[in-house]
């Protein structure tokens, strides 16, 4: 059996480029005792593959160079040398940017095909699904009557903590970038407030119009996927003790130099603020309530994914560089199968 797979052949320098991949085919013999074949029918591309490129010290180990990156994705199983696995399983990894794989049992779990559809897997019912939950639940300690900012609301993460946040009773600001971002907060996800914030000179003179047009003094809550700009106007417009869950700095991942934004960290001191920074795979003691939540909201249509579909291994850097120049709207996949 032959599989292609996306291969990191030096490291990036600011955004990333065609020429520091390569696209290889390579051959996989049939399972050893203790391992499975994988046929990959999905793969998710989030920013925080970004920092793996590097080989900066970080929470993860860097990709290898001259290797098959790394990644969330869903496959179906093709041949098994372990009892836990049989053909046709639908199972959960991080070895995407591959379209096949051999690998041992314990890097593989198994996912319900009869409950939602597989890439909900890697959406709402996924790690991104479940960095929401976490952040909103248990770093920001979420409660009912909040008014939550969302930074980056469009995308995966964000569009699922906008919904988490809704159904749990608080009024929610959502920032994006574009008309069509705007729109989708709008009248798709249904956010109280949605800010354009390309088409906004001064983002915290936005962002405290609408907490105004919404009848709230501030925000309680930070939902944070940006930095930068954002950050600075959610310290800004923040309530005493607001709570800050810091999930993605996208705005900082690609810059040489570093941000001159915020300037206003010394709120942190006089509002009281807390402001936390984590990390989904320390939360992972969550995940079956989380599972069990976000199937009962599917099934009571409380919880939409949008989607930005890219076909093929081949169209796999398209979807990563979608990321960063804001064409993404939603979950970014990349069908497989």
């Amino acid at each position: 059996m032959q599989s292609r797979e996306m291969q990191l052949k030096r490291r990036p320098v600011g955004m990333p480029v065609a020429e520091d991949f390569a696209l290889v085919t390579a051959d996989l013999p049939p399972p050893s005792p203790g391992e499975v074949q994988v046929r990959n029918l999905w793969m998710a591309v989030d920013p925080a593959m970004r920092g793996r490129m590097s080989d900066a010290k970080s929470y993860v180990p860097p990709f290898a160079l001259d290797a098959a990156m790394e990644g969330p994705a869903i496959g179906e199983v093709v041949a098994s040398a372990d009892p836990e696995f049989a053909p046709g399983d639908l199972v959960f990894s991080r070895l995407g940017w591959r379209e096949a794989f051999n690998a041992p049992a314990r890097a593989l779990r198994h996912r319900d095909r009869t409950r939602l559809p597989p890439q909900a897997y890697l959406g709402f019912a996924g790690s991104t699904g479940l960095t929401a939950y976490a952040g909103l639940l248990r770093i920001a300690q979420l409660r009912e009557g909040d008014v939550v900012f969302v930074s980056a609301a469009s995308g995966a993460v964000g569009s699922i903590a906008c919904q988490i946040a809704r159904i749990k009773g608080c009024k929610v600001i959502g920032s994006a970038g574009g008309p069509r971002k705007k729109a989708f907060l709008e009248e798709v996800i249904g956010v109280d407030a949605a800010i354009d914030y390309k088409a906004e000179p001064n983002l915290t003179k936005a962002l405290a119009r609408e907490v105004k047009a919404i009848g709230a003094s501030g925000i309680d809550v930070n939902f944070e996927n940006v930095g930068g700009d954002h950050l600075q106007a959610a310290l800004a417009l923040a309530n005493p003790r607001a709570r800050f869950a810091i999930c993605g700095m996208i705005s900082q991942y690609n810059v040489t130099e570093p941000s001159s934004a915020p300037r206003n960290l010394t709120m942190l001191m006089t509002k009281s603020i807390r402001m936390e920074g984590y990390i989904v795979l320390d939360h992972m003691d969550l995940e079956p309530q989380f599972l069990a939540d976000m199937i009962a909201w599917h099934d009571a249509y409380l919880i939409r994914q949008a989607e930005t579909v890219h076909e093929g291994i081949e169209r796999s850097l398209d979807a990563l560089w979608g990321l960063f120049s804001g064409d993404n709207l939603g979950r970014t996949l990349v069908r497989l199968g």
